[in-house]
């Protein structure tokens, strides 16, 4: 059997790798021809729920490509489901609440997650995973904010005005609403980690429409507590990742998450030395990049690994997920120019 590849957790721990790991956020998806076929006879809905097709889509990358990371095939919106959140993906929309939240009324309502049987299928899908690979599979949960975000907005939104509007008006209920998830997504993750993890990430895609102000207010003090709450049970890394955050990288650090995940409009060895390389980073090419010539991909890639320097704490991945309609040929070349098998 061919030997466990630690690279990734050693990055996540700052320790000294010969090369920097690499994956890629949205590693598996619809720029893969196999994983379209599989979506010919499942749904998103069905892969996330099928341990077995969950497994068999989460390897997919690492088959082709051989990362030197995997993350579980789910969605964030799926945990939210048991809690008693209505939800369906339109086509070209994304997830649409059919019950968005309203009221502090509504926020009690909200159960909370039982892990003897709700989320059993990610469970089973981990431990499947952690037998086949002979890399760290990463678990993940959409960050407190996002999900309060789609929650209350009712789906994408372009201006959050449902959303701030609650924050501001309805406060108390929204710090409800932010420790609820919080204290559920802290036991997920913790549940993935039980189940085989061996990294988790937390997505916070919508939380770059905050100003510091607002982050400090609103949102640190769920995601500290939330951190304290995961530390209490695991060591496992934790990453964090949001877009458009240049601007609180700073407070996601204080938070106590090992890895920061930085966008692609950040200059990412800067942003490291501003957080004095305290944290480990992750990050940061622009995902639209690989749709170009692979001399310019070649070039900007090999700029980004200069600028880390070969300093521990560097995993190489997206400055987001990688988008439809990638060329698979652009994707693997990259793995292997960071790995250098190019």
């Amino acid at each position: 059997m061919t030997a466990f590849n630690d690279r990734f957790l050693k990055a996540c721990r700052q320790e000294q790798t010969d090369r920097p790991p690499v994956w890629f956020m949205r590693q598996a998806g619809r720029y893969q021809d196999e994983y379209r076929a599989i979506r010919k006879k499942h749904s998103l809905v069905d892969i996330c729920k099928i341990p077995e097709v969950c497994a068999e889509v989460t390897l997919l990358p690492i088959q082709q490509f051989g990362f030197d990371s995997a993350i579980i095939f789910s969605d964030i919106m799926i945990p939210l489901e048991p809690m008693g959140i209505d939800f369906e993906y339109k086509p070209g929309v994304g997830p649409v609440i059919h019950n968005p939240i309203k009221s502090k009324a509504d926020v009690e309502k909200l159960k909370d997650l039982d892990f003897g049987k709700d989320l059993l299928y990610t469970g089973e899908g981990m431990k499947i995973l952690r037998r086949e690979l002979n890399v760290p599979c990463i678990g993940f949960v959409g960050a407190p904010f996002t999900l309060a975000s789609y929650m209350l907005e009712g789906g994408p939104s372009k201006n959050y005005i449902k959303m701030k509007s609650f924050m501001y008006q309805e406060t108390e209920a929204w710090h409800a609403l932010m420790k609820k998830l919080a204290t559920n997504m802290a036991e997920y993750l913790y549940f993935q980690v039980e189940s085989g993890a061996m990294a988790v990430q937390i997505f916070d895609s919508w939380v770059g429409s905050l100003s510091r102000a607002d982050y400090l207010e609103y949102v640190f003090p769920h995601m500290k507590e939330m951190f304290a709450a995961i530390k209490a049970k695991t060591d496992v890394p934790v990453i964090m990742f949001g877009t458009n955050s240049s601007h609180l990288l700073q407070d996601m650090k204080a938070t106590g998450v090992d890895v920061i995940g930085i966008d692609w409009k950040t200059d990412l060895a800067a942003a490291w030395a501003d957080m004095n390389h305290e944290v480990a980073v992750q990050g940061n090419l622009d995902p639209t990049l690989l749709f170009g010539d692979w001399s310019l991909i070649e070039k900007r890639a090999k700029t980004l690994l200069e600028s880390v320097n070969n300093r521990p704490g560097f995993i190489f991945n997206l400055g987001h997920g990688i988008l439809p309609g990638t060329p698979q040929e652009n994707v693997g070349n990259l793995v292997k120019l960071v790995q250098g098998r190019l």
